[in-house]
């Protein structure tokens, strides 16, 4: 433990405030007094805001913080240890990225937690300058996903505003079929399908089928089987 806090005091390095993400913010996660110490004035030297805990339960209670955030967490601690602090995040389909740190890591465990999605698994001790570059990527990552999940949202806000019908003729549409093959496909009036596909472009505040595929591709929408989807 000494090792790893004598090498987060080496570190004085201040990033530009223009590398860190807007509302941003660090949790570190470890039951030994002298790391939590030791990992708070790195961060704060690199200039990153930061909460510090003591358990996992401890951070669990807190409310999910609404910006891109990351955490730096030993694999061992008692009671909740990193590895099910991990599967509780995932339960609860919260997106912070993960830093493991660990004095007792094994292979198995880091391919476990890296398939799982943390950022980096780094056994004790490390260097101060490789986790601060582990912070870097993993508060990108998660601006990157949050910027994902908001445009995700966006799209299926205004799917959700089609009729039955409208989302069906949608789906064919972004196929690249014609208003004629759409009717013959669901049976109905050629003059009504142009209706429908005119409504669906108003609602989806779209102006083209390439627009469209995009934005079905956003809310994750799967094209309909047996079809292939041309732009």
């Amino acid at each position: 433990m000494a090792e790893v806090h004598d090498s987060i005091l080496r570190c004085r390095s201040r990033l530009p405030n223009s590398m860190i993400p807007a509302n941003s913010l660090v949790f570190v996660i470890d039951d030994d007094v002298s790391v939590r110490k030791g990992l708070a004035r790195l961060l704060r030297s690199a200039g990153y805001e930061h909460e510090i805990f003591s358990s996992a339960a401890d951070f669990l209670a807190r409310s999910p913080h609404t910006g891109p955030s990351c955490l730096i967490v030993d694999v061992r601690m008692p009671g909740l240890n990193g590895m099910d602090l991990q599967d509780a995040l995932i339960q609860r389909r919260r997106n912070e990225q993960l830093i493991f740190i660990t004095g007792h890591g094994t292979i198995p465990m880091c391919a476990q937690v890296m398939k799982a999605g943390a950022v980096d698994f780094l056994p004790k001790p490390f260097r101060a300058e490789q986790l601060l570059q582990c912070v870097e990527r993993a508060l990108a990552r998660s601006a990157d996903e949050r910027s994902r999940t908001a445009a995700e949202n966006q799209a299926r806000q205004l799917l959700d505003l089609l009729t039955p019908r409208e989302f069906e003729v949608m789906q064919l549409v972004v196929t690249g079929m014609l208003n004629k093959q759409i009717a013959g496909e669901l049976g109905t009036a050629e003059k009504t399908v142009k209706v429908h596909r005119g409504r669906v472009m108003r609602k989806l505040r779209v102006n083209s089928v390439a627009e469209l595929v995009r934005l079905t591709e956003k809310a994750s929408v799967a094209p309909i089987a047996g079809y292939k989807t041309k732009v």
